[in-house]
């Protein structure tokens, strides 16, 4: 599975994610910081890359329906230290396969996750 790592979040979210198997890039590698939230919709279709945020307006069904992309993970964290997130990654990873999650968005917190897939 392809995953793109948004800049708000630490480059070892990447290299854990590698650890795991999964092919794994960071806006930042991709000369793509900074860039519009649409040019980075562009760049995982282009590229059928998941992404993983810590930018809650990708959480927006009407913007991002589920199933027009190839997914969306937003991590709502109340600590986004890279400590708690290096753990939120883990216990995803832990816990989901992230197959499941193509073309979903998925959020995130302490505890939980919800999933929001593609109407049938």
């Amino acid at each position: 599975m392809r995953v793109k790592i948004d800049e708000n979040l630490p480059a070892m979210v990447a290299a854990l994610l590698r650890e795991r198997g999964f092919e794994a890039d960071t806006v930042i590698e991709e000369g793509l910081a900074g860039s519009r939230d649409e040019d980075l919709l562009d760049a995982m279709r282009e590229q059928d890359r998941m992404i993983v945020t810590l930018d809650r307006g990708f959480g927006d069904i009407r913007r991002y329906p589920p199933g027009s992309h190839p997914g969306i993970v937003v991590l709502r964290l109340a600590d986004e230290s890279a400590l708690a997130t290096r753990a939120a990654v883990m216990q995803l990873l832990d816990n989901h396969d992230l197959e499941t999650l193509s073309g979903t968005i998925t959020i995130v917190q302490h505890g939980s996750l919800r999933i929001r897939r593609p109407a049938t």
